[in-house]
């Protein structure tokens, strides 16, 4: 963190210098920390600048020159949505900064700071990695501009992008590195997206249109011939057989529309030396050469003009997204190729256990004295046992970045964590506030064969069921949460991640243990919406699972003898999401007494399938072509008021633009003083007892993936009664 510090451990340079644009915390809930403990475990010298001044190279120039490189990160968060509010509003705020005060980081951090690292020392290599460069790795869609944005490597020129939870890759290029191979060299390394100019020899490329066919695009030959300038075509055809195929398929096409050149019939068109080269190609494209195989996406110029190709790029991304089955893209941006590498294999449990059991600090850095930090106050107590989820939500991006195979700690690691949290952390009172991770349950939780795992391509395993390969035994949580709460010095083990209910169903002893022992009066869960059309999209189960869920969780809060509450989250103009959909969501609240206290629209997070169905207005669940059905967005200022009024309300603001849109949609039958109306005809009178049913009625709260956090206060009161308040940030 300064020359002092390098001063008294006898260095006289770093050998690694990693940027971030959050406070330093020495805890592994934070990505810097957890980067920079490993490296050092490497025998690395890592300096850390943390929240830099970005407006001039002085403050990157404050620890010297790194021997090796800088390692740059926009921190935790994406800096754009730490910054700005889902209705593109500036934040008062910013949870990962010291007084959480806002402003202390730039807008598309990872470019900022990149540049800032280049004009300090051109000549010291780059590596990018963390979230923000996890999600933009790809030419993709940016909210806040509404344009498609190149991928941020090209954007912020840095040497290497790492994606992914990055510890095996980062070790790997940081010893090659100290060896003396230069970075442009580095091009094998998992979990990698760098610029190369040509596709290696030996390497077969895919157009993305035979994993996925968008559709025709125009009557060119192949509208994503592999071309390296304008003359390829020429030069395909010279090369012969790839390309006077799909010559010959394209004029058998045009007259007969309904031909596929996958067919048997389409090889007896080919001559014995295009037949044998097309099946090689088939060989490829199912997997059986794969390790040399690379996907072409359309290039980003035309994913940027083109709404269905970007939806279609998307959708081939996802589909490539399993380390056992995954192959490296590549997209052009300009006259440069974009390479990314299939994701890095999964940690083991004792790589895992590696990377827990360095020696944090567990605390702020000391240079911020007694300066209040949030994102450390909602985490100091708690413990991180796993990564990954498996979920598949459409709206969030944990599986772009964290994958779907599920990582877990072993129990000793675990323990270990609380003990030391319970020995050296100022403030420790006996609660654990969370034990958990990206999701609650899925500890240890995987598929029962692996050969099936590393052939699987679903984006979920539990949407539009629970797989059947799936294990969904919780027996381990169980024994874990028993272990943790036996520790001495333990008081309360408290659950505040978000809980898959439709997995804990399927386990009602999990349920039994911790509604028993694990809840503090509040849980939170996701159900998100009630109609089937949105959470289609969501890739979310039905409300009924919901129901199975509260039915067990009321009758063993009862035999506990505690009175508690589910908290449930919604989100509103979700993709898919129509007025009536936000209308039978009101109703449905209405009828089970809930009352949302904050609400959050959707945010098209970089990456995203929902992102992707936001900006091409297609579903890319499914293949897209141009004769997809497109679907319902919204993305109109007052229709997205609209949709948030839905879900409160109780909210007299909101009575006017709910009376009229009711009024439109043919629904006035709900705007009365009776129970089965929705919102009165009048407004309240200024002065009136209006609101005091607010009190007979549980508070919620609905929050997209990925805000900043927020106090835990009503997850972690005991038994309190009644409405819980919360602020979201």
């Amino acid at each position: 963190m300064s020359r002092e510090e390098m001063d008294l451990l006898g260095w006289d340079r770093c050998d690694i210098i990693l940027v971030t644009g959050d406070a330093y915390v020495d805890h592994p809930s934070f990505g810097m920390a957890v980067i920079g403990r490993t490296l050092e475990a490497q025998g690395f010298r890592v300096g850390i600048i943390a929240q830099p001044d970005w407006h001039s190279k002085e403050d990157f120039m404050r620890l010297g020159k790194p021997e090796l490189y800088f390692g740059v990160t926009a921190g935790n968060m994406d800096s754009m949505i730490n910054r700005y509010t889902a209705e593109r509003k500036i934040r008062s705020d910013d949870a990962y900064t010291p007084g959480g005060e806002g402003g202390k980081r730039p807008d598309r951090a990872s470019i900022v700071y990149t540049q800032r690292c280049k004009e300090a020392w051109k000549d010291v290599p780059v590596v990018l990695g963390g979230i923000e460069a996890s999600l933009r790795r790809i030419a993709h869609y940016d909210y806040w501009q509404d344009k498609v944005r190149r991928s941020i490597l090209l954007d912020a020129k840095a040497d290497l992008l790492l994606f992914g939870n990055a510890e095996r890759a980062l070790i790997e290029v940081s010893h090659r590195l100290a060896q003396g191979e230069l970075i442009e060299q580095i091009t094998d390394v998992r979990g990698t997206a760098f610029i190369r100019q040509d596709t290696p020899t030996g390497w077969l490329e895919i157009d993305s249109t035979r994993v996925d066919r968008p559709g025709r695009v125009d009557k060119i030959i192949n509208p994503y011939v592999n071309t390296q300038d304008l003359e390829a075509c020429a030069v395909e055809q010279q090369k012969g057989s790839t390309a006077e195929a799909l010559e010959t398929f394209a004029a058998v096409q045009e007259q007969n529309p309904g031909f596929d050149p996958q067919t048997e019939q389409a090889l007896e068109l080919l001559t014995p030396e295009q037949a044998a080269e097309r099946k090689q190609l088939e060989k490829q494209i199912r997997g059986e050469l794969r390790d040399q195989s690379v996907i072409r996406l359309p290039s980003f110029e035309k994913v940027a003009r083109d709404p269905v190709l970007y939806a279609h790029a998307n959708r081939v991304l996802h589909l490539e997204t399993n380390p056992g089955n995954a192959r490296a893209l590549v997209q052009k941006h300009g006259v440069q190729d974009l390479w990314i590498n299939p994701p890095p294999i999964p940690l083991t449990t004792e790589e895992m256990d590696a990377v827990f059991d360095q020696p944090y600090a567990r605390a702020p850095h000391p240079a911020y004295g007694d300066a209040r930090l949030p994102a450390w106050e909602m985490i100091r107590f708690s413990v991180n046992i796993m990564r990954g989820c498996f979920g598949g939500c459409t709206f969030c991006s944990i599986t772009e970045h964290e994958g779907r195979i599920i990582q877990s700690r072993s129990q000793d690691s675990i323990i270990r964590e609380i003990e030391a949290m319970r020995d050296q952390v100022k403030g420790f009172t006996g609660v654990v506030s969370d034990l958990g991770g990206p999701t609650a349950n899925m500890y240890r939780l995987a598929c029962k064969s692996p050969e099936i795992e590393a052939a699987c391509r679903k984006p979920a395993c539990v949407y539009p069921t629970i797989c059947q390969n799936l294990n969904t035994d919780h027996s381990s949580l169980i024994a874990l949460y028993r272990a943790a709460r036996k520790l001495p010095g333990v008081k309360k083990v408290l659950i505040a991640s978000g809980l898959r209910y439709d997995l804990a169903v399927e386990s009602p002893e999990y349920i039994k243990e911790l509604v028993t022992h694990h809840v503090g009066g509040y849980l939170k869960i996701a159900p998100e919406h009630t109609e089937e059309a949105p959470l289609s999209k969501m890739m979310k189960p039905g409300i009924g699972s919901y129901d199975r869920f509260k039915q067990l969780f009321d009758q063993f809060s009862k035999e506990a003898g505690k009175e508690q509450y589910l908290i449930p989250y919604f989100i509103a103009a979700h993709p898919g999401t129509s007025d009536e959909d936000m209308m039978n969501l009101a109703l449905w609240l209405k009828r089970n007494g809930f009352r949302a206290d904050q609400v959050q629209a959707f945010y098209p997070s970089p990456m995203a399938t929902a992102t992707a169905m936001y900006h091409s207005e297609r579903n890319p669940l499914r293949q897209v072509n141009y004769k997809s059905e497109k679907m319902g967005i919204v993305k109109g200022e007052r229709q997205r008021r609209l949709h948030k009024a839905f879900l409160r309300y109780h909210d007299p603001k909101n009575w006017p633009l709910l009376r009229d849109a009711l009024k439109n949609m043919g629904r006035a039958d709900l705007i009365g003083y009776g129970k089965k109306h929705l919102i009165p005809p009048t407004d309240p009178i200024k002065g009136t007892a209006q609101g005091q049913q607010r009190q007979r009625s549980q508070a919620v709260l609905t929050q997209h993936t990925g805000l900043p956090p927020r106090s835990q206060q009503a997850t972690s009161k005991g038994k309190k009664k009644g409405p819980v308040s919360r602020k979201a940030r």
